[in-house]
């Protein structure tokens, strides 16, 4: 008998994840807070959806979810038709959503309460590594826990690792928009310098992508950043809600971050000329306009 599992949350990360559960012989049922997008995930991969978190998780062993913001996670999770409304004893909890690692450790606690394990898990990957199954997962938690919900995470991973207990997955998470934050900006000024230079972009990167200057972003970005497209992953705004969370964990932890704070700035930049939306490349499209205007 194949396991019953819920999915709450259908953005562009939920909505592919869900189906690799479908796909992968899950019996599944959705919930999103716009209908359509439920019944159209209905009609393309199949499995069931509900008109509230409560209904759709009713019965499952396991509940994914993957909302917006803390206070997108705690509008599914609590009230009378919320997640934990429905769910019983003995079933897991498992939320992808990047939040802060302190509301992680709240819905951890009331989940402990009712006898619900739970594991914060947040994503790295993209839409693209939603779609083609290969996100990576930071999780915090039980051990217990984790062995017992990996196996089902794989259909949307290609890694996951445990780092600690509840709160470490959003932890993690932070480092990895951190480093994402400088290592963006370094390509974007890379770029830039080597236009004024006069130099050939393309042959720039095709010669220091092969050295110690490589990685994901100048592998998968320098082409559209060269073109001046901005549409092709994680928008500035979600960015922006995900440094502010590093930040704030930061002035917490006593840690610094002056890079971070920096690149952050430049975001704001990027969302004043009307680029909230675009990818986290752009911060190239910023380094463009401040040229533009001298």
């Amino acid at each position: 008998m194949s396991i019953k599992v819920s999915f709450i949350g259908l953005g562009v990360m939920g909505f592919p994840m869900a189906g690799h559960l479908q796909k992968a012989g899950y019996e599944v049922t959705v919930y999103n807070r716009t209908t359509q997008k439920a019944q159209d995930w209905v009609t393309q991969f199949g499995g069931q959806y509900a008109t509230t978190p409560k209904a759709a998780v009713t019965g499952s062993e396991m509940v994914f979810m993957c909302v917006g913001n803390d206070d997108d996670l705690r509008s599914v999770v609590y009230g009378e038709d919320g997640v934990l409304a429905g769910m019983s004893a003995g079933s897991v909890l498992i939320d992808h959503t990047t939040t802060s690692a302190k509301v992680a450790r709240e819905v951890g606690e009331r989940c402990t309460a009712l006898d619900i394990a739970f594991l914060d898990a947040p994503v790295s990957g993209g839409q693209a590594g939603a779609e083609n199954g290969v996100l990576t997962i930071m999780v915090g938690g039980e051990e217990k826990t984790f062995a017992k919900v990996q196996p089902v995470m794989d259909a949307f991973a290609r890694f996951s690792q445990l780092l600690g207990p509840i709160g470490s997955g959003q932890l993690c998470k932070m480092v990895n928009q951190i480093c994402i934050a400088g290592v963006v900006q370094g390509l974007a000024e890379g770029l830039h310098f080597a236009k004024k230079a006069g130099l050939d972009g393309e042959k720039v990167i095709e010669t220091i992508s092969k050295g110690a200057a490589g990685s994901w972003q100048m592998e998968n970005r320098y082409k559209t950043m060269l073109a001046g497209e901005y549409e092709f992953g994680f928008a500035v705004d979600w960015m922006r809600k995900d440094l502010g969370i590093a930040l704030d964990e930061a002035r917490s932890n006593g840690a610094t971050l002056s890079l971070t704070a920096l690149v952050d700035q430049y975001y704001s930049d990027v969302q004043s000329i009307g680029g909230g939306r675009f990818d986290t490349s752009s911060l190239l499209a910023r380094l463009d306009a401040i040229h533009e205007k001298k």
